[in-house]
């Protein structure tokens, strides 16, 4: 089983967004997949009950008071960290996940949080052993803009690999709306915002 942790202690950057489309990637696949949503507010479970009744299983795991065991079965489980992790919270869901994606949006308390998170990690012994990858994602990036750009001189000095970038668009809440994702819609649309996360989606391969 691969195990992929989404999280950032920065509310608001899109780890459900994150997480969802990652768990709809492995579904289509034909991979039992599942969700477990530690927030408290179960943003990954209500996507799942809007999922419609065709669009491949996804299977919800509610960790909001509780880390459990993943189902039986399993093939790739998608963790949706909450926000205002402590340090306990980070070493009991690293000590669960393969992977860890860390989204981050532009702007300067985007950037101070993450860096503060990244720091978080790296006192994790097995982040700092290198037995844990860590991803950073560029999530709602408006190109051309003047904080994307600052956005790219933070990503250097972090550290720690920048896997994807993804554009901002209305497609991402208008497609979670109906509990799907640009990677399962058909249209030209969908398909030219589905190519952003081929990068990520190929690190995890190499690790599952």
């Amino acid at each position: 089983m691969l195990s992929v942790l989404v999280g950032n202690i920065k509310g608001g950057c899109g780890k459900t967004t994150i997480a969802t489309h990652l768990a709809s990637a492995f579904a289509q696949r034909g991979l039992k997949t599942a969700i477990a949503d530690c927030d408290r507010q179960r943003s990954s479970l209500n996507w799942l009950r809007r999922r419609g009744e065709t669009a491949a299983p996804v299977m919800g795991v509610d960790w909001s008071k509780d880390l459990g065991d993943p189902p039986k079965g399993i093939e790739r489980l998608i963790i949706d960290a909450p926000a205002a992790m402590h340090h306990k919270d980070v070493e009991d869901l690293i000590r669960v996940a393969d992977v860890v994606v860390v989204p981050v949006l532009p702007g300067a308390f985007d950037e101070d949080a993450t860096q503060h998170f990244l720091k978080k990690l790296s006192e994790v012994k097995a982040v700092r052993k290198n037995k844990r990858v860590v991803a950073i994602v560029g999530n709602r990036l408006r190109l051309g803009t003047k904080a994307s750009e600052q956005l790219d001189g933070f990503f250097a000095s972090l550290g720690f690999p920048v896997v994807a970038r993804l554009r901002d668009s209305q497609i991402y809440p208008n497609l979670a709306a109906v509990g799907s994702s640009v990677l399962e819609a058909g249209d030209r649309r969908a398909r030219d915002y589905a190519s952003e996360w081929t990068p990520l989606l190929a690190l995890l391969d190499r690790q599952g």
